[in-house]
């Protein structure tokens, strides 16, 4: 329950990473076009725990 209720939360913030423009690492090469995708990293980490969430059953 605990897992799955992080997997939720880490996927909203995910959702959240949408409109903001990248500073830092790769999509900073992007400027501006880097809005309208998720960071990558907080996208992994959602899954990577809705995974543990459904292994954990």
């Amino acid at each position: 329950e605990i897992l799955s209720a992080a997997a939720d939360a880490a996927e909203q913030g995910a959702i959240a990473t949408e409109p903001l423009v990248a500073r830092k690492g790769r999509a900073s090469y992007l400027g501006e076009r880097s809005a309208g995708h998720r960071d990558p990293g907080s996208q992994s980490t959602a899954l990577l725990l809705r995974a543990a969430a459904e292994a954990a059953g």
